[in-house]
């Protein structure tokens, strides 16, 4: 049992250690990015402090039978949960190691006692299909040995927020499943500080890069409390494209007791712009090296002290892929317009206003109603689960309101300054949550000019309909219902690594104390929920690809070897074949689904590197009475040279299909670890070798009449989609985020075809 863990010894695949945001952290310690020191209070200390102190069935009788919709009786569980695990006394050994640990830190600092934050690191949150951010709390400029132990113990408490308790109920997350870790570290004592998108989060523009600033600490940009200044920026010449400089008119600061506090901000401040152009820049750089480094676009938490930068968090975005839930343009209603603001969730709806000053009150929005409040805050989430969409006086595109309603798929106007004051209780209101505009009544169509229809006019909407499938990358089977919401054709690349994370247990722990069946129940369950949601359209399994490293930190992993490079080590479908049983289980499960009549699932198998991995595959499914090709379709990953090379001897060996796996083609072809952030930088999927690899395969597979398909990053590329349509690749699967956007370019590189096609013709 680890109860301390250092940043140093921490990646990203460290969840189950240290929660999202210590995982995190940690990662960007190793990437040798601008981060404070910290060390870790683990998810096993956590559950540790659970068990010593006797709490678990104690919780438990409280929440057995709660309404999590009753907001009144939510409340009270929480308080009384909350109360219990602050009122314990911390066992002594691992109240020790964190006083031994402060005390280290302090050290590291080179101060006698060092102000920390002391920060709630759920294991569950900031995954990249679920958005926890924000359920737990944070302490700020916490001092001395005592108090952080204390400060701890209330991250503890708050994992069982009236905001956790719902959202794990309503996600289906066992509440003794999640633990919570707490990281400790120094406090930066920010001049400015703020957040910043990778991706601009309205707009789902992956050119553009968001960054909100605010004086002082940024808890007051996080928290919605201080509207921040908003600077849109052109991630290819790093220029500002769009800025809107906010009037700013309190600050969070650390006083002369070390408390953090909401002050006036200085006259000469309101209206200053925070960030000078060198520091938006600076920013903007170190935000687009995290988002290369993680491979996806990110949520960045940073500050400034004395002129330099340091990241305090990341983690993924998690609400790019909602798309517009509207069908009708602002531009189409009029109105008498009642506030402007932020649009910080698009889509436009209409509704009573129900005005919120204190949380108490959020009993009183019902379905349908429109919430207007100062700023949301986590345990209002309930409240605007119904709302049909919020208003806030306070807050920019990173507040707790724009996040939260992105996720729920409501419009949000933020940042009106005023909303509270001119919207009153029963009021009929529409809210255009993309231009942030706010206008009074249910608006009504402008009337439309009768026109007249000739020959050469046609009034039609037309769907994007594309040759090409567009098909979506699951990672979880939580978010099954979330990706086929996109309308994808299919599931390009549903991972079984996340089923086997997320029961905490190695796979041949399972085997060894519940038996065969438990295994393939567990992948089974985790197939079928994705199989459902996207029922009939395809859904492609790849077999479990177990880097050591990964597998380690599970209940039975200690025996897991210790590689130097895991990426080139004992994984893939080379590990599957030297353990055969595990490998069993998945084609087991497999067989049942579709025996059960889920005939929408596919096979294919990572890494394989020689048609005898094939060949090999192949009898072992004969053994568990499955028949590759025949019964089901297989295919496989291509993701080394050595695959892409001699892939008509693959073909040859029988298959139905091919994947193109480009994070590892890229690493493998051009020898970059792409977890190595020396060399992270030269990291390229479009290097002119990768794309000759691509090309080579997908024109050879069209020649023999095999499936080509892609589920690496470069799937969610745009200028890389380009050419892998037009060499004749047969369908693209992207991010869940991505696939509207990717949809978007599929087609218009078809019809480009088309148009080349027709004018070389008539040539």
């Amino acid at each position: 049992m680890k109860l301390i863990a250092w940043l140093d010894e921490l990646s990203n695949k460290d969840v189950s250690i240290a929660g999202g945001k210590g995982a995190s952290l940690g990662e960007m310690w190793n990437a040798g990015l601008p981060v404070p020191p910290a060390f870790v209070v683990t998810a096993d200390a956590y559950r540790h402090f659970i068990k010593e102190t006797g709490l678990q069935d104690k919780i438990r009788k409280l929440l057995s039978g709660l309404d999590i919709n009753d907001t009144d009786k939510l409340i009270k569980a929480s308080e009384e949960i909350r109360k219990l695990i602050e009122s314990v006394e911390m066992p002594e050994d691992l109240k020790l190691a964190i006083i031994e640990s402060y005390n280290k830190l302090c050290e590291i600092s080179g101060e006698e006692e060092v102000f920390v934050a002391v920060r709630s690191s759920a294991t569950a949150e900031d995954l990249p299909e679920a958005s926890f951010a924000g359920q737990q709390e944070t302490f700020l400029n916490v001092k001395g040995a005592d108090n952080v132990v204390k400060y701890v113990q209330k991250c503890f408490s708050s994992l069982f927020t009236p905001r956790a308790i719902f959202y794990r109920e309503e996600k289906g997350f066992d509440h003794f499943e999640v633990a919570l870790a707490a990281v400790v570290q120094k406090m930066v004592n920010a001049d400015k500080a703020g957040v910043m998108f990778t991706v601009n989060p309205i707009n789902k523009d992956y050119n553009q890069l968001v960054i909100e600033a605010a004086w002082g600490l940024g808890e007051g940009v996080v928290s919605g409390t201080v509207s921040p200044d908003t600077y849109i920026v052109d991630k290819t010449t790093l220029e500002v494209i769009d800025k809107h400089i906010a009037r700013k008119d309190t600050m969070f600061i650390k006083d002369e007791n070390g408390e953090t506090k909401e002050v006036p901000t200085p006259e000469d401040l309101k209206e200053k712009q925070v960030l000078e152009e060198n520091e938006i820049k600076e920013l903007a750089k170190t935000g687009m090296n995290i988002e290369k480094h993680y491979g996806m676009p990110m949520d960045i938490e940073w500050a400034i002290e004395k002129g330099k930068i340091y990241m305090l968090q990341a983690r993924p975005i998690t609400t790019l892929g909602e798309g517009e839930k509207k069908e009708e343009k602002a531009e189409e209603f009029e109105g008498k317009i009642l506030v402007k603001g932020i649009g910080a969730s698009p889509g436009i709806a209409s509704g009573k206003v129900k005005v919120i000053f204190d949380i108490n009150e959020i009993g009183k929005v019902e379905d349908g109603d429109v919430l207007v409040t100062k700023m949301t805050t986590p345990d209002m989430v309930p409240a605007m689960r119904r709302a049909s969409a919020i208003v806030t006086d306070d807050g920019g595109l990173t507040c707790h309101a724009a996040i939260i309603s992105r996720e729920l798929g409501i419009p949000c106007v933020v940042g009106t300054k005023e909303a509270t004051k001119v919207l009153k209780d029963g009021m009929i209101i529409t809210v255009d949550g993309e231009k942030g505009i706010v206008y009074e009544g249910e608006l009504k169509k402008k009337e439309e000019k009768k026109e007249v229809v000739t020959a050469t006019t046609v009034i039609q909407e037309v769907p994007i309909i594309t040759a090409t499938e567009v098909k979506v990358n699951v990672s979880m089977p939580e978010v099954a219902e979330r990706a086929a919401a996109t309308g994808a054709d299919g599931v390009g690349l549903l991972r079984a690594e996340h089923m086997i994370l997320g029961t905490g247990v190695h796979p041949k722990k399972i085997l060894e104390e519940q038996g065969e069946d438990a295994l393939v129940e567990v992948f089974a369950e985790g197939i079928r929920k994705v199989a459902d949601a996207f029922y009939p359209k395809p859904v492609t399994y790849r077999t479990l690809d177990a880097p050591t490293d990964e597998f380690r930190g599970l209940k039975g992993g200690e025996d897991e070897p210790i590689e130097h490079n895991p990426m080139l080590g004992w994984r893939g479908i080379r590990r599957s074949l030297d353990e055969p049983e595990i490998l069993k289980c998945e084609l087991k499960a497999i067989k049942k689904l579709r025996e059960e009549g889920y005939k929408n699932i596919n096979i294919m198998i990572p890494l394989v590197t020689h048609p005898d991995e094939v060949r090999k595959v192949k009898e072992i499914a004969r053994e568990v009475g499955l028949e590759l090709g025949k019964d089901i379709e297989f295919g496989i990953m291509v993701e080394t040279p050595a695959a892409a090379l001699i892939i008509e001897e693959f073909i040859k060996e029988g298959i139905d299909f091919v994947s193109l796996g480009t994070n590892d083609l890229t690493q493998y072809t051009i020898a970059i670890d792409r977890n190595n952030e020396l060399v992270s930088k030269y990291y390229m999927e479009h290097h002119p070798a990768v794309m000759k690899l691509i090309e080579y395969v997908i024109k050879t597979c069209k020649k023999h009449g095999v499936k080509t398909s892609i589920c690496g990053q470069a799937g969610s590329r745009p200028h890389i989609v380009e050419k892998l349509v037009e060499w004749g690749i047969t369908s693209v699967s992207a991010n869940i985020d991505a696939v509207d956007t990717i949809r978007k370019v599929v087609a218009r590189t078809e019809q480009k075809i088309i148009l080349e096609a027709i004018r070389n013709k008539k040539l």
